[in-house]
This record gives structure tokens, C-alpha cells and sequence, in this order.
């Protein structure tokens, strides 16, 4: 995971102390110096692990994601470290909220974002699908979903504007990873209570899209000039609208009132948050995934969007699929005990409901 034969952008580092909570960093490499893999071997006999400065992870990140020989997984891997960190500093319920801790995390959240993006330039959705299969996952659902849902936002962008520039897909892949802004201001047991929550609690989870907008908006955040932070905010505050007006928080409507990136943002919430193992007992197989999904297509979910996504996913397209029924009350924002799913029961086959029956109402009248 270190760049050789070309100089390094950043310093390295090692901890010559072995007493835990008091640290005594070393640098052992300066930035600007040219590593040859002899070099590299020999710190992996005498040191169990390097370090980069925490100011320096940016370039660190940028450096290994231009570097052509390293696997896309591993890559991804250590964005998805990069956006954990970031994600957990806004989030830790441990500090004192503050503009500076979420202007910090936004900005560090873009830094990610925009490596995401040149690292899954060549991906699409069926491909990405595979990476984050592999990947680890962790304790706090919001923390891997959100990344996940940010890759996603990315590709299904990309599908539906092979042509978008960088910027636009930056502004999707932010929104994604986003999404959830607002649960800072939720309670910690609404959030993490996978065993069902009251209709109070749920009308609590309910108002974490204007909590989001609400702190991006008037939060006085600034970030970096080429992202626009209101793009960013109508991702957050519309994407539990649905398509059609039944949503929350607004009711909003269609095509004219969601915002693009939101109902992209809505799909790819949708899919990983049944696709994904997380703390409920069952994900559903691509193929269920796609047949339960179409169910809320022009309901939930953008017609036009989710088409183009159906036609990406590579999946076994069966009448023999399990024919599953998603509770229209389904929210990916919850970390469900279990998927709220029920199969429809079909029809025997001899049941025939092709003839019409005559019924004597005089051997009727009789029976009586």
C-alpha cells in the first residue's frame, strides 16, 4: 500500500512505544523521498506497523488511488477507513457538537467522495456490487450504509449520464454519504433499536431529513468552492420523499419537485439496505432484491431511474423467484431485527378460475 520507485507525498512514521494510550511516533521516512522495495521489506521485518500523519491522509489517500498496481478492493478499503473516521467524528455522540467539527467532517466527507470516484471511474453497479460484498462491515449501521449508498449514488448517476463530469458525481456521491446527516440529533436507543420502534419513536427517526438540511443550510458550513452545499442539502432533506407525493418530510411529488440526485439517493438506499448484511437475520438475493423492488416502481421509487438501474443489474430474471412482499412501511433509515418481508402465497393450480360455474338456485334453495 506504499507507492515505490516514485517519491512519496508523505511521511512515514513508526510507534517506538509499546505502552498503550502513550505513543511515541517516530518519522522514518520523509515526504519527497523515493522508496525502493528493498527498503520496503526490510521495514517489514523490523516494524509491525507504519504510520502517516493524520494531516496528511489526503495525500496519502490521493496518492494510492492513482496507483495503478494496487487492487480496487484494497483501495476502496482504505477510502472506507478514511470516510469511518470522518463519519465518526460528526457523529460521536462522546464530543460536544460544534461547526467546526461538522465543517471538519464535511470537508474530510468530500475528500473521500472525490477519491471514490477516480477509483470507481471503470465500475459500474453490478461491479461495485461484488466490492462492497467484500468489504468489512461494522458495529454502527449508519456509518457502513452511508458509504455504501455513496458508491452507489456514483454509479447509478453514471448510468443514467454516462457524460457527467466529476463535480456532479462528487455532488452524488456526498449526498449519499450524507444522507443520514441528520440522526446526529436523533437519540442513540431510537437509532440502534433494531427490535421495532413505537409510532413516537418513528415520528423522532421522521424529522432527521430537516435536522440534516437544518444543519447544512444554516449550519454556516463552508466547504470547498466546487461543491455546492444546497445540491448537497436537497439530497439530505428529499430522500425519503417517493415518487409519488407519500413520503416525508414535504410530500413532494415526481420529477418536478425531488430533486435528481435525491431519487437517485432513494434507489440506492433501498438496494443496500436489502442487500446488505447487517444486524437483521436475512438479505435478500439480487434476484428477490430486483423483483421486491419493482413493486414500488412509480410508487417509492422513480420509474425512469429504477429502469435504468433494473437494466444494470445483473441478476437472474425468473418466474420461479420467491415472490416477496416488502411492507410499504419498509424504511432503510431503520436497522431492522429482521426485513419486514412476507411471500405471497400463489394459487394452487388446480384452482381453475378460467370456467364459469352454474349454481342451481333451486338445489341451493334445497340445501338451505
Amino acid at each position: 500500500m506504499i507507492l515505490l520507485d516514485k517519491p512519496i507525498s508523505y511521511d512515514l512514521f513508526v510507534n517506538s512505544s509499546v505502552v498503550k494510550g502513550k505513543e511515541k511516533f517516530i518519522r522514518i521516512f520523509p515526504s519527497g523521498g523515493t522508496l525502493l522495495k528493498d527498503e520496503v521489506d526490510e521495514f517489514h521485518k523490523k516494524y509491525v506497523q507504519l504510520y502517516v500523519p493524520e494531516e496528511q491522509r489526503k495525500l496519502y489517500l490521493r496518492s494510492l488511488v492513482r496507483e495503478s498496481n494496487t487492487p480496487d478492493l484494497q483501495k476502496v478499503d482504505v477510502i472506507k477507513d478514511a470516510a469511518l473516521d470522518y463519519l465518526h467524528n460528526i457523529f460521536d455522540t462522546n464530543k460536544e457538537f460544534s461547526t467546526e467539527i461538522l465543517t471538519q467532517g464535511i470537508e474530510g466527507c468530500r475528500e473521500v467522495v472525490a477519491n471514490m470516484v477516480d477509483v470507481l471511474d471503470h465500475h459500474n453497479i453490478d461491479s461495485l456490487r461484488g466490492l462492497i460484498g467484500n468489504l468489512s462491515f461494522h458495529d454502527f449501521y449508519t456509518y457502513d450504509h452511508s458509504i455504501n449508498v455513496s458508491m452507489y449514488c456514483i454509479t447509478i448517476y453514471k448510468a443514467i449520464n454516462p457524460k457527467a463530469t466529476k463535480r456532479e458525481l462528487m455532488h452524488a456521491g456526498l449526498g449519499g454519504l450524507l444522507h443520514d446527516l441528520g440522526k446526529i440529533k436523533i437519540p442513540t436507543h431510537i437509532l440502534n433499536n433494531p427490535g421495532g420502534l413505537s409510532d413516537e419513536d418513528y415520528l423522532e427517526i421522521k424529522k432527521h431529513p430537516d435536522f440534516g438540511l437544518d444543519l447544512l443550510i444554516n449550519g454556516h458550513i463552508e466547504v470547498d468552492s466546487d461543491i455546492d452545499l444546497k445540491i448537497v442539502a436537497r439530497v439530505v432533506h428529499e430522500h425519503h420523499e417517493n415518487f409519488d407525493g407519500t413520503g416525508y418530510p414535504a410530500k413532494l411529488k415526481g420529477k418536478d419537485d425531488i430533486h435528481l440526485l435525491a431519487r437517485v439517493c432513494t434507489i440506492a438506499d433501498f438496494f443496500d439496505a436489502i442487500t446488505t448484511k447487517r444486524s437483521y437475520n436475512e438479505v435478500l438475493s439480487i434476484t428477490d432484491a430486483m423483483n421486491t423492488m419493482r413493486k414500488f416502481r412509480a410508487t417509492k421509487l422513480d420509474p425512469d431511474i429504477f429502469d435504468i438501474f433494473d437494466n444494470h443489474v445483473r441478476y437472474v430474471r425468473t418466474d420461479s423467484a420467491r415472490d416477496l412482499k416488502l411492507s410499504d412501511k419498509f424504511d432503510p433509515t431503520l436497522p431492522y431485527a429482521k426485513l419486514p418481508l412476507e411471500e405471497i402465497k400463489k394459487f394452487e393450480k388446480e384452482m381453475d378460475f378460467g370456467k364459469i360455474k352454474i349454481v342451481d338456485p333451486a338445489l341451493k334453495k334445497k340445501k338451505a
